[in-house]
């Protein structure tokens, strides 16, 4: 039996009614919301540097037109200014979408790379996930509760320059495709966030060091042919440790990845592509962030 089409499936007029259907929706359920969305901003820098992070803007896509690149740090740019300096204070919700707002192109944003339905393509403010993609790093360091997050399911391509487990990524699409995060602790923290040459960076900072630290960690992290196609798997734990002892408190799966290889197979690297043997995995492999 055919499966009946959705009423955004229709054409472009149904899928742009679709969409503002959808914002309508977001913007009625934070009314009646009793959340507290930060919108407090400070020039001063808070004095505690509870994570930092940069990542490559451009990075060698094979059949990705540059401009697509140059138009993504044009729209990084763009939206890290909306964000920068951003006091969340405790009780308080961080909203991508209401923080940086639609990406236009009366804004000045550009074609940019954008990924949807486990497809590259482009579109206006294409590339502002890596903004998001950091601002989550952060928060994964940090005792901050992250409360709305949309993982890409599929590894879209190879690594380069990869510098964190992989999985640890969100997805955005405005306004429904949101990434929030709320300040249950008992101080402030703000981001900070810019660019530096051919770098995005961002810091997370707070009044006091909180008494733990954290550490990501990615172990059993291959490559496998299973029956469909090749995949790529591992796990991501998330560490908490005492600062002042040492001691781990909590060792926490957050992520468990199982995403279907859409690049060129030849690109895997050998010595990360694993045969089953007997149910179990040989060469094990683990990647962790700094202390």
């Amino acid at each position: 039996m055919a499966r009946r089409k959705l009423f955004c499936e229709y054409g472009p007029v149904c899928y742009q009614l679709s969409l503002r259907k959808e914002w309508l929706v977001r913007h009625a359920k934070d009314l009646a919301g009793r959340q507290r969305f930060a919108a407090t901003r400070q020039t001063e820098p808070l004095p505690a540097l509870v994570k930092g992070h940069c990542s490559v803007i451009r990075r060698r896509l094979a059949g990705v037109d540059p401009r697509l690149q140059e138009g993504k740090a044009r729209n990084l740019e763009l939206a890290a200014a909306k964000v920068n300096r951003l006091i969340i204070a405790p009780g308080e919700t961080f909203s991508f979408w209401r923080t940086v707002g639609n990406a236009t192109r009366r804004k000045g944003y550009q074609e940019g790379l954008t990924i949807s339905g486990g497809r590259l393509g482009h579109g206006i403010g294409g590339g502002l996930c890596q903004l998001a993609n950091l601002i989550h790093w952060l928060v994964l360091n940090s005792p901050l509760t992250v409360t709305e997050l949309h993982h890409h399911s599929d590894a879209l391509f190879p690594d380069e320059r990869r510098t964190v487990p992989f999985g640890t990524g969100t997805s955005v699409f405005y306004n429904n495709v949101d990434y929030r995060f709320r300040n249950d602790t008992g101080q402030p923290v703000q981001l900070l966030v810019w660019l530096r040459e051919d770098e995005l960076c961002g810091e997370l900072r707070s009044l006091q060091p909180f008494p733990c630290r954290y550490r990501l960690v990615e172990e059993n992290s291959h490559y496998a042919r299973l029956e469909d196609g090749y995949y790529r798997l591992s796990q991501v734990y998330k560490l908490t440790i005492d600062r002042a002892t040492g001691t781990v408190l909590r060792r926490e799966l957050i992520l468990d990845n199982r995403s279907r290889v859409l690049f060129d197979p030849a690109l895997i690297p050998p010595e990360e592509l694993r045969e089953e043997d007997g149910g179990r995995w040989s060469r094990p492999m683990q990647k962790e962030n700094p202390l």
